[in-house]
């Protein structure tokens, strides 16, 4: 028995029972059996298996990684108490060389016990089983099938028209010219779609689930076809289609493509369900990532990236909008920044966290201009204004010079936003070196929000005088510091008398103590003013 790949495993798995917490030997570790670790068994373990540590929660688990790293198995499965423990548990495990799985709080183990045996029975090679059999192989090996079957020439495509896969042809088969563009552009000309559209071909085949006949249309280079419509129940997948080549289709074509259209359905709904497992697994791998909690091997040896090439963080942040839904908002501004990241960089991946949407460029080229992927990031924030009007804020990374730096990128992008959130930062695009004293400024302002034991009492008082007697006397200080004691350019900003100003200046020094021709009390008060309840 080959065994399982951990990744095939964890796919079918899926998120809601176990999530990876690291995998320093890659996810292609073939996985063989499933044991049981008692608490009360010596940890032992064997090369290959996933070792399911019953009553080990935490730390307690330490030792059992510890063994089934020195046995080489495959990956140990632990439930946490806390997110503290990870840490120690992910450290522990990535010196032994050996997968940790964390096991959902909620899970029974004889359910994910027996759910594990059954992939691993399933198990017939190198890569793994054929869920279909001969005959449902992949789409390629079953459109030869038809067209052995039907003795025409076989395409399968998706409901975009987009060619899937197709049948082997020989010199002697009569290819019409429908065929040969499809197969070119692996996806139907307009012209001819905007033909089959007129006939009510496209019609035709979403309301029937029998083959249905395309005349030959020579006039058109479009010779006879047979074509049915792949289904899964009423929802449609697909279609196949059969032109007619040198020689007419056999008698039991129309019979043949039923078949086939059944088994195709099977294997595109299983395929849909691989991609979406596939999808989950790539996310939870690069949202660890950008946390920190996953090394970058993991991501990398799941999609082939070189962790030693260049990368970038883009972090974005919709404004908050009172009249939208905010899950469909963020749904929408995903949308649009994977299409026009995609049209950027070929190798761009999404990680939508909370209300962020963060896009990792993996393997740039060496030296890639900050202008550059500012126009980039400046494109899709034009994008969401103009064409969702939803107000996007996007913050700029620093490229760093491998998937390991990734967190500190990401790290840098979040200071910006929350920069930017907390009303310090104008640009609506931003790099630190753009924004450097404005973000700097907004965190000293954010410290001294939550540590109100770090405030002047003075300045405090100051604030709560004005809430008392509705004055202005804070806000004036702040303008006059602002201005630098330019008393007209504040009063004017204020719209309001110089007089008035200096009256209220030395008011509020007379009734704090206040000693404005003090350099650390001017400094401390411009701050501190500043805040949005001091």
């Amino acid at each position: 028995m080959t065994g399982l790949p951990l990744r095939q495993l964890l796919m079918s798995l899926g998120e809601p029972l176990v999530e990876l917490q690291a995998a320093p030997a890659g996810l292609d570790v073939p996985v063989r059996h499933v044991a049981i670790l008692d608490p009360e068994d010596p940890p032992t373990s064997a090369p290959g298996e996933l070792v399911l540590a019953i009553g080990a929660r935490g730390r307690a688990a330490l030792p059992a990684l510890r063994a089934a790293g020195r046995a080489q198995a495959a990956a140990v499965a632990v439930k946490l108490d806390g997110p503290g423990q990870a840490d120690a548990l992910r450290e522990a495990a990535t010196e032994a060389g050996v997968a940790l799985l964390s096991v959902r709080r909620e899970t029974r183990w004889e359910h994910l016990d027996s759910l594990a045996r059954t992939l691993l029975s399933g198990t017939d090679g190198p890569d793994g089983p054929d869920p279909g059999g001969p005959a449902t192989g992949d789409l390629f090996s079953l459109a030869q099938t038809v067209a052995v079957l039907t003795g025409g020439i076989v395409s399968i495509e998706d409901t975009s028209s987009r060619v899937l896969a197709y049948s082997r042809t020989s010199e002697t088969d009569e290819v019409d010219d429908l065929r040969r563009l499809s197969i070119l552009g692996r996806q139907g000309p307009e012209p001819y779609l905007a033909k089959l559209r007129e006939w009510g071909v496209f019609s035709h085949l979403r309301g029937s689930e029998g083959a249905i006949e395309i005349a030959a249309h020579p006039e058109l280079g479009i010779r006879r076809r047979l074509a049915i419509s792949i289904r899964s129940g009423a929802q449609p997948l697909g279609t196949i289609w059969v032109q007619e080549g040198s020689r007419p289709l056999t008698d039991t074509a129309e019979q043949a493509l039923v078949g086939a259209a059944r088994v195709a359905a099977g294997q595109l709904v299983r395929r849909r369900r691989e991609l979406s497992a596939d999808t989950r697994l790539t996310q939870t791998l690069l949202t660890g990532l950008l946390e920190g909690s996953t090394g970058p091997q993991s991501l990398a040896t799941h999609l082939g990236l070189d962790v030693r090439r260049p990368a970038t963080v883009l972090a974005y942040a919709p404004a908050a909008t009172d009249d939208r839904d905010a899950e469909l908002t963020r749904d929408e501004v995903t949308g649009l920044i994977s299409v026009h990241t995609a049209a950027r960089h070929r190798g761009a991946l999404l990680a939508p966290v909370d209300s962020r949407v963060y896009v990792l460029l993996p393997e740039l080229p060496p030296g890639v201009p900050l202008g550059t992927l500012r126009d980039w990031t400046q494109e899709t924030v034009d994008a969401a204004r103009d064409h969702l009007s939803i107000p996007l804020r996007a913050a700029i990374g620093p490229t760093v010079p491998g998937l390991a730096d990734v967190p500190a990128s990401r790290a840098q992008a979040d200071r910006i936003l929350d920069a930017m959130g907390r009303g310090g930062v104008v640009p609506d695009v931003a790099a630190l070196q753009d924004v450097q004293a404005e973000v700097l400024v907004s965190e000293v302002l954010a410290l001294l929000q939550d540590r109100p034991e770090l405030r002047d009492p003075r300045l405090t008082a100051l604030t709560a005088y004005d809430t008392r007697h509705h004055t202005r006397l804070a806000e004036s200080v702040l303008a006059y510091l602002d201005a630098l004691g330019e008393v007209r350019t504040a009063a004017d900003a204020l719209h309001i008398h110089p007089n008035t100003l200096r009256y209220r200046v030395r008011r509020a020094e007379q009734l704090t103590g206040l000693d404005l021709a003090q350099p650390q009390q001017r400094l401390l008060a411009m701050l501190q003013l500043r805040l949005p309840e001091s």
